[in-house]
């Protein structure tokens, strides 16, 4: 194959070269999708509003795992939202909890007695407490480490396993990006397995990390543009029609007021959200405000912006979170249609990456 031209390297698989590359992939998710218990390592990222009942069964059914995001939700809420979860899905799926939530001991306990297998655990480093509650209980507790150093400590806690998510996730970040974090913690860590997320959006870049030690991916954008998520049709018409370059994180005005890194798509409500912190800077310069009140009045600024726009539909007010990823959000598809494009773009780049190795040799 040593002729073999740039023609030949992009053709379409024979069904030989398929069912090779095919098993090739699920060879490099088994270790995720043995975690899992599913039939591909693609996890459904938590999105508050978004990742509920009808997106995560929809996921699930199709093959990959959903996770419920409980967000603020109250024990009876979430036990709720379980039950109604379960009774669209028989297949595998998660919970997401934040660890700042004041009942997360309960929240815990609600997980146990639906007979959730999968607990994920976010929004800070885990309490012992929890992860031990959790694993007595006979779920697998899955943990963010944004680092490598916090990597090893959470191992050492007892967490199952672990997402390493990069800046270019949607929502609250980190300030890393995942192509180096994928460098700083995949070499060191083959303790648990680790999932990659933040900006995946096709399967080829799946196969990337996959091959770098990752053991699946985790996708919150592309989701929740999908035909089964409940976000507004003006919401996912507002991730159709974006580039990566517009989904930004949260500027800050002053080191000395704090705001958290939130990346969404560029709206009025973002430019407002400059003029405002300058003007609670100013009434705070000039003794209007203390500094705890400015400070609280910055915060207060997207208090239920991401409902605005999740919801109601209001894109231009509304917080729209989203990640750099939105660029490949072309249109409006099913999530069985979303999971199968990925694999699909998985099995090419295989191909492809086999016909160049014989190509040379």
């Amino acid at each position: 194959m040593s002729d073999m031209t740039a023609l030949d390297l992009n053709a379409p698989p024979t069904e030989a070269e398929r069912a090779r590359a095919r098993t090739r992939f699920d060879h490099l998710c088994r270790r995720g999708t043995e975690f899992l218990g599913t039939d591909y390592a693609i996890l459904g990222g938590a999105m508050s509003w978004v990742s509920e009942r009808n997106l995560v069964s929809a996921i699930s059914n199709a093959g990959g795992f959903g996770v419920i995001a409980c967000g603020a939700m109250q024990p009876e809420r979430l036990a709720e939202e379980i039950a109604a979860t379960r009774a669209m899905t028989d297949r595998p799926f998660g919970v997401n909890l934040i660890t700042m939530h004041p009942q997360l001991d309960e929240l815990v306990q609600v997980c146990l007695k639906a007979g959730v297998g999968h607990i994920v655990l976010a929004g800070g480093i885990p309490p012992g407490a929890a992860i031990k509650a959790a694993k007595e209980g006979g779920a697998k507790v899955v943990a963010f480490a944004p680092a490598l150093v916090l990597a090893k400590r959470l191992i050492k806690m007892g967490v199952d396993a672990l997402v390493i998510e990069g800046a270019e996730a949607g929502g609250h970040v980190g300030p890393v990006s995942l192509t180096v974090l994928a460098q700083e913690i995949l070499p060191h860590i083959d303790q648990v397995p680790v999932f990659v997320a933040g900006g995946l959006g096709r399967g080829d870049a799946l196969v990337s990390y996959l091959e770098l030690g990752a053991s699946g991916g985790q996708l919150g954008t592309r989701f929740a543009a999908a035909a089964e998520s409940i976000a507004h049709e003006k919401f996912k018409k507002a991730f159709v029609r974006s580039n990566a370059r517009d989904a930004i994180t949260s500027v800050q005005l002053d080191e000395r007021f704090p705001v958290i890194p939130v990346r969404g798509l560029v709206n009025e409500g973002s430019r407002r959200f400059l003029a405002h912190q300058a003007d609670v800077i100013n009434r705070f310069q000039s003794g209007e405000l203390t500094r705890e009140e400015a400070q609280l009045d910055i915060e207060h600024f997207w208090a239920g912006a991401l409902r605005r726009a999740v919801i109601d539909g209001d894109v231009e007010n509304g917080s729209v979170m989203a990640g750099q990823s939105v660029g490949m959000v072309k249109a409006v598809q099913p999530v069985a249609e979303i999971i199968s494009d990925l694999v699909e773009q998985a099995v090419v780049a295989l191909v492809r990456q086999q016909r160049r190795m014989d190509c040379n040799g």
